[in-house]
């Protein structure tokens, strides 16, 4: 059982100590590695405000790091012969999967494999850390709990067989052996801000008793704080509001020592949001064009998975390349990489390689076949293809069979040294460290051989992939005034100004979070804080009190409102009075980038005018009903495409694009109707011989998209079975409708609108039974006849045709052909002319108002209108491409882009009916 309570050592006191240097003989331990490098730079701190020029560092470190000191002398002692081999995390980590595997619950059971075991690996270290690792199997539990049991005794007998030890079982090792005179100890331990002290650590401290070292605690040095609640109307208002009050005192003292807290408890999932909002207040100017590389003044304490970083996300897809086909956006971004040799010298051919490849490559794409693509692209990258080419060398020849762990890692630097990784330009300073860190995680994968059989590739791959995310990594940069920290973090830590963000009823205290590998009843009887309410509200009582004396000014804030439900503060807080602060509004980022362009900013909303066509004739264009679509959403998006040739880059999509399915449908309607022609014949038609015709018009649309788009013949039985179930769908309506012939299918006409001729096709034109004709236009998708009302129609194309016709045009509609949505939608001159068509009160007043809106269209474009003025703001502009171009980003605020949103919201298909 742990001993008697440790005495107790003031601050002061230990300062005192620790500057006595080596002759002291003191070793600081403390929970975690942020509040070791914290205190550490304190006592630094009190030793030059003492004068002192020089002193010797403190021995400070994290208490894992103590015991793992401990276990190393141990290990170059006389002890070390009969010492197991410390394994390291990964290394825990594959021979916990290994123990999953081969259970009854592995073998494929567990869909997260992975997962399971690093869960397993925590429940392991909890269950040793309060010494309750003798009760699994043991203890009434869950089946969860009896799979850990059996899991963690296999993972037992394999450790003991193999002389292993892990981090969980270490303490307890290294206890057993403070008696021995080899073993170098401290004269005096200390142990800084141990809230609380779980079994394990407390019979660790018990034992350096017993061997003569002298074991004391120490806590942080509590003050009286000024202490303030604030509420705020949503949680990105509280994280603004934070920023300016860290900018606010950063500038308000010239104290180079500041310390200045933000706490963020959900730091995890608003990592990126966090860093935005603090770059944009604190150091708005850091991102202008042509600014120098500057530290931003905060440090978020929380690192991201290695695989998040560009450079070891291009190395595991350069392996992942040259062994295996890969998805066309991953050999995109591999082209493009600056991480290949050569990549600053061929900047721009890489680039123009990239686009032509998003021309004709295949939607994955093997090393062999991006080899081929780049040979026949006619652009020329040599650097690319000759490193390229040696890496295929390299991976045919050695790629293949199973290996070691530490074979495939010298296998995988040697494949990166062929492409020549990480590039020719000089690294900065953070891909300098992250390649760093890319090293040491390509060393502790070598190190699975200790733990692991022969592998083939992909499980290699996937072993490297899975721990490189388990890495969280940041580059280090130097030290910032401003931490951002999680709950846990901010433990033991002292600040000058600290604001606690977040603290809702809903987020603190925070739940009861047992292991679920553990039996709640036996977590709760070993006193773990985290398995029970009551010991978590305990513990995060005490933390808030913490808060409440870690600094002179303590800020405690929580929203009211998350979206449309409202929140309450804590209960640990609620007893607070609220507050208000005065606080300056900084310019912002995007403030900064208006008045920087106010002196270079020309506003010119016309270009030069189309070239005027003889007289009698009108200036032909191409691009059919599009140009007068584009030049309806925003004039600028119709002189962008089709007076500039603005294009967006092409993507490869597995399959049949919309618009390759769009023409299938047309195809087949064609086919079909081009042997039907009357209503009377479809009528009249045998079922078997209606099918026939159908098969052959579904097998030639088909047979077109195979030649078209290499469709495989797997996938096009699936297409010809599909168009075939909705032919005979719509069939269905049509023999609905009174008599009619069929006069046109994907019929070319000449169109003109406002002095300009294009070229276009109607879908289908239908002689009527009580006379004029009627146009059909075939969509899949959302469509509704509103589209081609009111000034700027929305989609022109039907109402361009019917005006162009030359024939008596009485009827307009959308043929909609969706599986159980299959419907007419449009206008017409006669009732009933059409089902479930309405009919138009006044149409030649249709006609004509149609007429004139094309023509005002067609003269604007003419003329050279090239205004950015979206239809409607952000529904216009959400899905446009020309966003680097026309900016618009800039010209709208957040705020008229949601108003933009909201007013766009409701052309549902069936409107207008």
């Amino acid at each position: 059982m742990p001993g008697a309570a440790l005495a107790t050592l003031i601050k002061s006191e230990l300062f005192a100590r620790l500057a006595q240097g080596v002759a002291g003989g003191v070793t600081v331990v403390t929970p975690n590695r942020r509040l070791a490098q914290a205190l550490a730079r304190e006592f630094d701190a009190a030793q030059a405000a003492q004068g002192c020029s020089a002193w010797e560092s403190a021995d400070i470190l994290p208490y894992a790091a103590f015991v793992e000191r401990l276990y190393e002398d141990a290990l170059y002692s006389e002890l070390g012969r009969e010492l197991p081999v410390l394994l390291t995390q990964a290394q825990e980590q594959a021979l916990w999967e290994d123990a999953i595997e081969a259970s009854v619950w592995g073998g494929g059971a567990l869909l997260a494999l992975a997962q399971a075991a690093a869960e397993a690996r925590k429940a392991w270290g909890l269950a040793h850390l309060w010494r309750i690792d003798g009760a699994l199997g043991k203890f009434p539990g869950n089946e969860d709990a009896e799979a850990f049991a059996l899991w963690a005794a296999d993972y037992r007998r394999r450790t003991r067989s193999e002389r292993h030890i892990d981090a969980a079982r270490l303490p307890d090792l290294v206890a057993g052996l403070l008696d021995n005179p080899a073993l170098k100890k401290p004269k005096l331990l200390v142990a800084y801000a141990f809230d609380i002290l779980p079994r394990q650590t407390q019979v660790l401290f018990d034992a350096c008793a017993a061997a003569g070292v002298e074991v004391r605690i120490c806590a942080p040095e509590r003050r009286a704080a000024t202490v303030l609640r604030l509420p705020f109307g949503s949680a990105r208002d509280e994280l603004a509001a934070a920023a300016c009050w860290a900018r606010a005192r950063l500038e308000a003292s010239r104290d180079k020592d500041l310390r200045i807290a933000v706490v963020v408890p959900d730091i995890e999932q608003r990592r990126k949001e966090v860093a935005r909002m603090l770059a944009d207040t604190l150091a708005p100017g850091s991102k202008l064009p042509g600014a120098p590389v500057q530290a931003l003044p905060f440090n978020i304490s929380l690192g991201v998975p290695l695989t998040d970083y560009a450079l070891a996300h291009a190395a595991l897809g350069l392996i992942e390349l040259a062994g295996r086909a890969v998805e066309f956006a991953l050999a995109s971004r591999l082209v493009r990489s600056p991480f290949i040799a050569g990549a600053e010298a061929e900047a721009m051919p890489r680039a123009r390689l990239d686009a032509a490849l998003r021309r004709s490559a295949p939607p994955q794409l093997s090393l062999a076949r991006l080899l081929a693509a780049i040979g026949s692209s006619g652009v020329a990258a040599p650097i690319l293809a000759a490193r390229l080419s040696a890496v295929f060398e390299h991976a045919r020849a050695h790629l293949s069979g199973r290996k070691l762990p530490q074979d495939w890692a010298q296998q995988f630097a040697a494949l990166l040294n062929a492409a020549g990784f990480p590039g020719s330009r000089m690294l900065d300073s953070g891909e300098f460290q992250t390649h760093e860190k890319w090293n040491e995680a390509l060393a502790e994968f070598a190190r699975l051989g200790r733990v692991t059989p022969a592998i083939g590739f992909a499980d290699a791959l996937a072993r490297l992939r899975r721990l490189c995310a388990s890495l969280l990594f940041q580059p280090e940069s130097g030290a910032a005034p401003i931490q951002v920290l999680g709950v846990l973090e901010s433990a033991g830590l002292e600040f000058d100004h600290l604001w606690v963000s977040g603290l809702t009823d809903e987020a603190w205290p925070l739940a009861a979070r047992p292991s679920p590998f553990i039996p709640p009843a036996l977590q709760k009887k070993a006193g773990i804080p985290e398995a029970s309410a009551e010991g978590a509200l305990a513990l995060d009582k005490r933390i808030t009190d913490d808060w409440l004396t870690a600094a002179g000014e303590v800020v405690l804030s929580h929203p009211t409102r998350d979206a449309d439900r409202e929140l309450a503060p804590s209960p640990l807080i609620a007893q607070l009075a609220e507050g208000s602060l005065d606080l300056p509004d900084y310019p912002r980022q995007r403030d900064l980038l208006y008045a920087a362009r106010a002196l270079e900013e020309i506003a010119d909303g016309k270009g030069p005018p189309l070239l005027a066509a003889p007289a009698g004739e009108r200036v032909r264009l191409r691009g059919g009903a599009r140009v007068l679509a584009d030049q309806a959403a925003c004039p600028f998006r119709a002189y962008a495409r089709h007076r500039l040739a603005a294009e967006p880059l092409e993507a490869p999509a597995p399959g049949l694009d919309a618009a390759a399915r769009g023409t299938l449908l047309h195809a087949l309607m064609k086919g079909i109707w081009d042997e039907l022609k009357t209503k009377a014949a479809l009528d009249a038609m045998p079922t078997s011989e209606l099918a026939a015709v159908i098969g052959r018009a579904a097998a030639g649309a088909v047979a077109r998209a195979q030649r078209e788009h290499a469709l495989e013949e797997r996938f096009a039985a699936l297409e010809r079975a599909r168009l075939a179930r909705l032919a005979h769908e719509w069939l269905l309506l049509e023999r609905e409708r009174a008599d009619f012939e069929v006069a046109a299918t994907e019929d070319k006409r000449a169109l003109a609108a406002g002095g300009l001729e294009f070229s276009g096709r109607i879908d289908r034109m239908d002689r009527l039974a009580g006379g004029g004709y009627a146009l059909i236009d075939y969509k899949s998708g959302r469509v509704t006849p509103k589209s081609w009302e009111g000034g700027r129609p929305d989609d022109p194309q039907l109402p361009l045709y019917a005006v162009n016709a030359g024939e008596p045009v009485t009827a307009v509609a959308f043929a909609k052909l969706k599986t159980g949505g299959m419907r007419l939608m449009g206008y017409s001159r006669d009732d009933k002319a059409l089902p479930q068509v309405k009919q138009y009160r006044d149409w030649d007043a249709l006609l004509a108002g149609w007429k004139h809106e094309l023509d005002a269209l067609g003269t604007a474009f003419a003329a050279g209108a090239a205004r950015v003025d979206p239809k409607r703001l952000a529904q216009t502009c959400r899905y446009c491409d020309l966003a680097p171009l026309c900016r618009v980003h800039e010209k709208l605020s957040a705020l008229a882009l949601d108003a933009g949103e909201a007013a766009g919201e409701g052309a549902e298909e069936g409107e207008g009916e």
